[in-house]
């Protein structure tokens, strides 16, 4: 006969330790923080490449140069990926389960973090190399402070991607987890 009490340890399999659960939520944790970095630098470099157009009336604004746009929406594009995985690492760790079904989630993790840190890279690379002929031309020197706001944009932007790496590194393991184990739980 069955015990009408739950296991102790509150899940479906009750061999896991106290202390792997703890390694579990301290993984989970560790990736909501990138997230979270990820996101902030996304949007941050989002609002500076914005403010570039509150400049003088006759300044360079950042949707006259096609480099600038893709910066501009490839951090918008990861800002709102970023904090739709946020909310799902905030799920994952109140609710002990995946929003969608566990290896749906993994490869949806995995996949999207690859490709929006690509993206995010080559338009911050694209960035760059506008940012780099401009300053060779006379428009830094007339307009410092629109230069100065597209660096500080493009520098966020590589923050993020930086960031969205260290999350994609960690998807990889939880993927390469559930290859090896059959789970995401690498414990």
């Amino acid at each position: 006969m069955r015990s009408p009490q739950p296991h102790r340890n509150g899940g479906d399999n009750p061999f896991h330790s106290t202390v792997s659960l703890r390694k579990l939520r301290r993984f989970n944790y560790l990736i909501l923080v990138f997230r979270l970095a990820s996101f902030s630098s996304s949007l941050a470099s989002f609002v500076f490449m914005l403010s570039t157009s509150r400049a003088a009336a006759n300044s360079p604004r950042w949707y006259h140069f096609d480099a600038f746009r893709f910066v501009v929406g490839a951090n918008a594009i990861v800002a709102l990926y970023s904090l739709f995985e946020m909310v799902a690492s905030v799920w994952e760790i109140s609710r002990e389960s995946t929003l969608f079904a566990e290896v749906v989630q993994l490869w949806f993790d995995f996949g999207h973090d690859q490709a929006f840190a690509y993206l995010l890279l080559s338009a911050d690379s694209a960035g760059t190399a506008l940012a780099r002929v401009l300053k060779g031309m006379d428009t830094c020197k007339a307009w410092n402070a629109f230069c100065i706001q597209v660096d500080i944009s493009i520098a966020l932007g590589f923050v993020g991607f930086l960031f969205l790496g260290f999350s994609s590194l960690l998807s990889g393991f939880r993927i390469a987890c559930f290859i090896i184990k059959g789970s995401r739980f690498h414990l």
